[in-house]
């Protein structure tokens, strides 16, 4: 799963470890779904989604494994 949080999150001038306060997580768990080295729990997702003042769709885009390994090849 990809995601755009840090542009939403710089749009919206707020820092990681601000957005970690508001969703009750570490800053560190921000910075690892940023880079996409973590998928959040629905529950965190969505958090971060109205926190953001967007929908959990903008937020992740979902790619299934074998479309990452031909885009990559590609």
């Amino acid at each position: 799963m990809i995601n755009v949080i840090r542009k939403f999150r710089k749009d919206k001038k707020m820092s990681q470890k601000i957005l970690a306060n508001k969703c009750k997580v570490s800053r560190q768990t921000i910075n690892a779904i940023e880079n996409n080295k973590y998928d959040p729990s629905l529950d965190l997702a969505f958090k971060i989604a109205t926190i953001l003042n967007v929908t959990v769709d903008e937020l992740f885009q979902f790619q299934l494994e074998e479309n990452k390994s031909k885009e990559e090849t590609e």
